[in-house]
């Protein structure tokens, strides 16, 4: 009876942490956005064990210089390998085609075959989210508590993105209305100053008429 609860919260387990992975590659637009990172190439902006989650709906030709991205080896994905790689952009090298040069920010320089040439084939996405060192999980805990603690971490990240672009979204709409209202009250402004034109320059010939009769009776006194 116990062996078959275990079993019974396995699959459990199992079936949620293959439903969030489905969502997230939904979500960031990419077969396979999560990463643990295994070298110290990119120290101090990314440690070993860090966990980074890549988003491939970014296109390649919106990476800009100072992006960091994930992307495969030009070297060995030409020998059929698909070693990836996690660098941050040097430069865009060319324009049409587009070709980008990484490096690594622990690294002397670049390396040819490795950090460069980049193109679209060997792109991947660019690193949305940094998770510091969860990726010791997959090292000392052993399933299914490590799945259940990373299904957990990865649900919170896509509340957060979600969070975050609806807070964007309610920004956007309230900047909008609050430049309509400014663009109302301009336009009240305008008019009411428009009016007070008016009324000056009618006081004025009020005026000018006024002194006209008066230099009039003055003249026919004389």
């Amino acid at each position: 009876m116990g062996s078959q609860k275990i079993i019974k919260d396995i699959i459990i387990v199992g079936i949620v942490v293959l439903v969030v992975w489905v969502g997230l590659q939904v979500v960031f637009g990419t077969s396979n956005p999560f990463y643990v990172v295994s070298s110290g190439s990119m120290i101090p902006a990314l440690q070993v064990y860090d966990v980074i989650v890549v988003e491939g709906n970014t296109s390649f030709q919106d990476v800009e210089k100072d992006d960091i991205i994930v992307f495969f080896s030009p070297l060995k994905y030409d020998k059929g390998e698909e070693r990836v790689i996690v660098h941050r952009v040097q430069l865009i090298a060319n324009d049409d085609p587009k070709i980008i040069k990484t490096k690594g920010d622990n690294n002397p320089g670049s390396i040819s075959g490795t950090d460069f040439p980049i193109t679209e084939r060997e792109y991947i996405g660019k690193v949305e989210y940094i998770i510091p060192q969860v990726g010791y999980i997959t090292q000392i805990l052993q399933p299914p508590v490590n799945y259940i603690i990373i299904a957990i971490i990865i649900g919170v990240m896509i509340v957060k993105h979600f969070s975050k672009k609806k807070k964007e979204e309610v920004t956007f709409q309230y900047t909008s209305k609050e430049n309509e209202e400014k663009s109302k009250n301009t336009e009240i402004l305008n008019i009411d100053v428009d009016k007070e034109y008016v009324e000056k320059s009618d006081a004025t010939e009020e005026f000018k008429l006024k002194d006209s009769e008066d230099s009039k009776i003055d003249e026919d006194k004389k």
